[in-house]
């Protein structure tokens, strides 16, 4: 259809091209993985930017037009460039000739071809204008949307950019006026011959090289030395500053990297002018993803040879960001379950989510990305060999093997294995990851804590929703704790049961000597004496209010279950604290027979007995608010006194131990940091009076303001942690809002216990996710899943079959483990 014929035109002139602020959906759609690639191509909104499919069975840009009413779309095709192409198949260089490092621009290997659509000309598949890119104005568009940093890039350098921020240091930087500073003068390193990975100190110029970093950069630490002896707190790394004023940054005060806004001006002072810099060595984040990805989880067999590449349903990867193989494999395990399958990948729930969703942009939709991640992973439509990408092949699949197409290499072959591409989850992972003080950042983090993450977010997208809470696929996680206490003196009792996800169990380091590395060995463990060593009996002091007001008495202490899940997450803690930071242990765990947990009556909590007489209520927990429970045990575990722990997760918002350890930290020395906590007239200890808007928060989901203030009262005044509370206790209406809580426990006691009591409760492993690297927030995740009788490896995009060996060895040293009961 050409312009003439088409009466919608001079609509138009009213669209804007986008702001910088606004992401700009045009490589990839935002509820699938078909992207400008694929032979459609794209369709952006050129009134809000979202990118839809063109695909007949999901129809996602008609689903868009439909729901918004915005009339056009500006289709983007992408292709190689036949220079590109021809660069690609040759081999590449033996030896990098150049120093600087320059980023790959995307117009220089692709072609794009675009043009405007008219969908009200043709409401189900758009028509095409090509004529319209000679309007000004819809050039102007073309232009803006053309030029603008695609969503999921846009959203990684905020993710960047709010991962490092000034510092006082870096903001009051004084300098001494040296003048300028020979060429020769930073040449190499003050202290020693180095010439590469040098740091020049800000405040006086001085130069010395840095620690020895990933990657086999050396280091002998002169700069951190020139700290020590001057306190000069600022360097920034030579070979990293680029004419914008980017560079890394650190400050030897804070022990961290920095951002310094006046780093222009601040490297004028010894001679140097940004404008003329070249980037001829790798930042500290560059090196850091380059030592995760490079950590070795075999791909070979026992024979040598290549692990065999899956393709096929069930059997996608997931592409790596960064440092999201964390995210990567917490996917792949949890979409491994059927409940989460049935929930997201269900045709009909799909379908009517699509036509109601009430949020205007499927990018800002958690249950749109679930959905998203779901037929990205399942359908099996891009789990095809890397070398199909681009080639507009359609790959069909045959149970889990695709057919591919005549001429190509056989991807499964065995002496040339050929992997895919994988999907990325940009989208997914920013919108997961919003307003969370680590996970919107490109840091690597921890995958049982980003579990923990998902879980909470999804359940607080079924409350805000109610429609979603239906068929909640994070319950088949959901069981209850029992602990009981019992005063030696007294012989009185107390019984608390809590809500639980993962079953968090310690592991004990016994070193058995080092092996030819000198790296420390460990003696093996059982996984079943860590689970009996949790559920085991201890002696604790204690303020018995049995024996009379503030008698000291001992209680014996006792865990067990008092329900079991569908789906049971191990947790193994290896670690040991080293200067206050968690460092990971290699010990190996030996899991029972055939991979099989079974708990009985011996495991099982029946609560209170014919004949046990409670305890009184003590008066000073009975005004505590609920505490965040995995924040606090991790906190006592780092052997502060309980009543340390509290004070400092009241003081912190109540749900992260990382705060409250700094806030410890910074509080050591205050006379009353052993007091007991003051009860407050408001009911919480130290927690506000619930305010007007809080509560019309929570009203506006749908709760009563009795139900509202009871759960700020018990979160201390925390909205979020409120919002769990409400999920957890639905049949609890508010009504006893004036009286004080019955415990300062997540305590599910009065309400319906998650799980199932039904015994023997049998458990056979589904999956586990492993780890290598010091730390859980550095090194490399993958995930094995187990599908019918046989496991699959997911590394990233990699997915192959995994051997008996493989499975064995890596099983041992896993980090998560994920039971499902038989």
């Amino acid at each position: 259809m050409s312009t003439s014929t088409c009466s919608h035109l001079a609509q138009l002139q009213s669209l804007q091209p986008p702001r910088l602020s606004q992401l700009v959906h045009r490589q990839e759609c935002t509820q699938c993985f078909d992207n400008q690639d694929s032979p459609q191509g794209i369709d952006v909104c050129l009134t809000c930017f979202n990118g839809g499919c063109l695909d007949l069975e999901r129809h996602h840009a008609a689903t868009h037009v439909k729901k918004s009413g915005h009339t056009f779309t500006l289709n983007v095709k992408r292709k190689l460039k036949p220079s590109a192409q021809r660069a690609e198949d040759e081999e590449p260089p033996a030896k990098m000739k150049k120093l600087a490092i320059v980023e790959e621009r995307e117009d220089d290997k692709y072609e794009h071809v675009t043009v405007v659509k008219c969908w009200k000309c043709d409401p189900t598949r758009g028509v095409e204008i090509p004529s319209a890119s000679n309007d000004p104005k819809a050039k102007s568009l073309i232009d803006g949307i053309m030029q603008s940093l695609s969503s999921a890039r846009q959203s990684e350098v905020k993710a960047w950019e709010e991962d490092i921020l000034p510092c006082e240091h870096t903001l009051t930087l004084e300098q001494f006026a040296t003048g300028p500073i020979a060429a020769s003068g930073l040449a190499h390193c003050n202290a020693c011959n180095l010439k590469e990975n040098l740091w020049l100190c800000l405040t006086c110029g001085s130069l010395g090289c840095g620690r020895q970093q990933f990657g086999g950069v050396d280091g002998n630490s002169h700069g951190l030395e020139h700290f020590k002896e001057t306190s000069h707190p600022v360097s920034v790394k030579l070979g990293t500053i680029t004419p914008e004023g980017g560079a890394d940054i650190y400050c030897y005060s804070c022990d961290d990297a920095k951002l310094d806004p006046e780093l222009a001006s601040h490297l004028a002072t010894f001679g140097i002018n940004v404008q003329t810099q070249t980037k001829t060595e790798k930042s500290m984040t560059e090196l850091q993803i380059e030592h995760n990805l490079k950590y070795d989880f075999s791909l070979t067999g026992e024979d040598g040879k290549a692990l065999e590449p899956l393709f096929g349903s069930g059997l996608t990867g997931l592409r790596n960001l960064g440092n999201s193989c964390y995210i990567a494999s917490v996917l792949q395990t949890l979409f491994s379950l059927a409940p989460f399958q049935d929930r997201y990948f269900d045709m009909k729930h799909i379908q009517a989510h699509s036509d109601t969703c009430p949020e205007l942009l499927p990018a800002d939709c958690i249950e749109c990305q679930m959905i998203k991640i779901a037929d990205g992973l399942l359908s099996g439509r891009y789990s095809y060999p890397a070398n199909y990408a681009g080639t507009g092949t359609t790959v069909t699949t045959t149970g889990s093997e695709p057919t591919h197409p005549p001429g190509l290499a056989d991807p499964s072959a065995k002496d040339n294995p050929v992997f895919q591409e994988g999907i990325k989850p940009s989208t997914f992972k920013a919108l997961i990851g919003k307003g969370h003080e680590e996970f919107r950042t490109m840091r690597q983090q921890d995958s049982e804590e980003f579990f923990t993450h998902l879980v909470q977010v999804l359940r607080r997208d079924g409350v805000k929703f109610k429609e979603r809470g239906e068929n909640d696929p994070t319950q088949v996680f959901s069981y209850a704790m029992e602990q009981r206490l019992q005063c030696i003196e007294c012989q009185k009792v107390r019984y608390r049961t809590d809500a639980m996800d993962v079953l968090s169990v310690s592991v004990p380091a016994q070193e058995k000597g080092k092996d030819g590395d000198g790296k420390t060995l460990y003696e093996d463990v059982s996984l079943w004496s860590c689970i009996e060593g949790l559920l085991g009996t201890e002696v604790l002091d204690y303020s018995c209010p049995g024996c009379g007001d503030g008698k000291k008495s001992q209680v014996l202490k006792q865990t067990k279950f008092a329900s079991f899940p569908q789906v049971l997450v191990v947790h193994a803690k290896k670690f040991q604290l080293v200067n206050w930071v968690p460092a990971k242990l290699d010990i190996p765990l030996i899991l029972p027979e055939n991979n099989h947990l079974e708990f009985g009556e011996q495991q099982l909590g029946q609560g209170l007995q014919p004949g046990e007489v409670e305890l009184p209520e003590d008066k000073a927990a009975s005004t505590l608010p609920q505490f965040d429970e995995a924040a606090l045990a991790q906190l006592e575990g780092m052997g502060f006194p309980l009543v340390r722990c509290q004070k400092a997760l009241l003081a912190t918002g109540n749900n992260n131990a990382e705060a409250a350890m700094e806030w410890l930290f910074a509080h050591m020395e205050d006379p009353d940091i052993d007091d007991p906590i003051q009860p407050s007239s408001s009911g919480g200890a130290g927690a506000p009076e619930a305010s007007p808007e809080q509560i019309a928060m929570l009203s506006d989901m749908g709760f009563t303001p009795a139900q509202a203030k009871k759960a700020l009262r018990e979160t201390g005044g925390n909205p979020e942690r409120a919002v769990e509370w409400l999920f957890n206790h639905p049949d609890d209406m508010g009504e006893d809002e004036a009286a004080a809580p019955s415990s300062g426990s997540d305590s599910v006691t009065s309400q319906k216990i998650p799980g199932s009591k039904s015994l023997p409760a049998s458990y056979k492993l589904k999956a586990f996710i492993s780890h290598k690297g010091p730390s859980v927030h550095s090194g490399h995740y993958v995930a094995h899943v187990r599908k019918g009788n046989e496991w699959v490896f997911f590394n990233d995009e990699k997915v192959v079959k995994a051997d008996e060996e493989n499975v064995r060895d890596l099983k041992r040293f896993a980090y998560l483990y994920f039971f499902e009961r038989v």
